[in-house]
């Protein structure tokens, strides 16, 4: 039983959070980067292992919806008629959720599903990272400042060794997105068809299934995450996307040829933060957060701290005392050893992730309101490991 304070004594100040107990993803049996190796092992595709326990087929449809977290879906069963009856199909038909990987945001988690690799592998740990070599805090979602993408990510994707393998391979998607260095490194492989609306992307999609004998299809619908950000989660703007993507997945699921499945995954889920203080904690107007720290990267539910030299034990003290109560705060070798970003970190990879990293437990964001105006503005974040943003649905369909 807590005692009460007596005079003259303070309550006692909550113990920093323990960055070991962090929710860290299932690598290796329950993530999205898991997702392409299993589908493509099981059409034959040689040096791929099956990760998650999924029955295989011919051709093979993964639709993705930027955005589309597990709860979130669950909690919008009548704006989501179609997908809510999917439910029970989820994971192979455990009508579990799959994780997206640390941190949950888009750049990390599509180069998780294209390649098949978590982001200590892969090398995308976050939406902005420090580039080692030039000292440039890189944004890896628009690809600022440039830097070769294939020496920023050497590894094959997914659809490049099934292509080679002879599986009739696609993606289908916006137009605006065939030539991003982040399609070339996470995406490519076979041939990239742009369509502009959602419709005709489902209609194209089902027909590249029906193409060949063997195929692997991919196709992606980015504004639930885009009104999500902008209007937030709880918005009418958001309800609506959700309901039209509903239909989208239905279009879709009704156009299968036989032999096919389709999967209907996401990128990482949303969580609404009020605009106060006390929620939305600015760094650029906090000398505590800001002492020691050269630059500040990652996103609000997710920073990557780079200390100045020697300076990062006593930014991870000074975080840790601050914020450490409402967000796991590790330093480098503790969020790699504890497993953050996969079982294994490249040595590329390491000087990217910061000194310092924090991840929100409680409903709390580190924004940045001058040097980062834009994120700042947003009214959905997402990045950390809690379940809102971290939780997606591996929903099936199969003919």
């Amino acid at each position: 039983m807590v005692q009460p304070a007596t005079a003259g004594s303070a309550w006692p100040e909550p113990a920093p959070l323990d960055p070991r107990t962090a929710p860290v993803p299932d690598y290796g049996s329950g993530t999205l980067a898991e997702l392409l190796p299993t589908l493509a092992a099981g059409q034959g595709v040689p040096g791929l292992a099956a990760g998650l326990a999924l029955e295989p087929a011919d051709r093979v449809c993964v639709f993705l919806v930027d955005g589309l977290g597990w709860e979130l879906l669950k909690a919008h069963p009548d704006e989501a008629p179609f997908l809510t009856s999917l439910l029970a199909s989820s994971r192979g038909g455990t009508g579990a959720p799959i994780a997206a990987g640390f941190p949950s945001t888009t750049a990390t988690s599509l180069a998780s599903v294209g390649t098949g690799l978590p982001p200590g592998e892969h090398g995308l740990p976050g939406y902005t990272v420090l580039d080692p070599d030039t000292g440039a805090l890189m944004n890896q979602l628009r690809w600022r400042p440039w830097t070769d993408p294939h020496l920023w990510q050497p590894y094959p994707t997914v659809f490049q060794l099934a292509d080679a393998a002879g599986v009739h391979t696609c993606q289908v998607s916006a137009p605006d997105f065939q030539h991003t260095p982040l399609t070339k490194i996470a995406l490519s492989g076979g041939t990239f068809h742009g369509r502009l609306t959602g419709e005709d992307r489902m209609d194209f999609a089902a027909a590249q299934l029906g193409a060949a004998d063997r195929s692997l299809v991919y196709t992606y619908y980015s504004e639930v995450d885009g009104k999500g950000h902008r209007f937030g989660v709880d918005s009418d703007a958001w309800r609506g996307q959700l309901m039209y993507v509903d239909r989208l997945a239905q279009r879709l699921a009704e156009q299968l040829p036989p032999r096919s499945v389709l999967y209907v995954t996401a990128d990482h889920g949303m969580i609404d933060l009020p605009f106060d203080p006390d929620s939305r904690i600015d760094f650029d107007e906090d000398w505590e957060l800001r002492a020691g720290v050269a630059v500040l990267g990652g996103e609000g539910r997710a920073r990557h701290l780079y200390a100045v030299p020697g300076a990062a034990g006593d930014v991870a003290a000074v975080w840790r005392e601050v914020v450490g109560d409402r967000m796991w705060v590790a330093t480098r070798e503790e969020a790699i050893d504890a497993g953050w970003f996969g079982p294994h970190v490249d040595d590329r990879v390491r000087g990217r992730i910061g000194d310092v990293v924090a991840a929100a437990c409680d409903d709390v964001a580190i924004v940045a309101s001058e040097t980062e105006p834009n994120e700042s503005a947003m009214v959905g974040l997402h990045g950390s490991m809690t379940a809102v943003e971290q939780l997606v649905p591996l929903l099936e369909v199969r003919t």
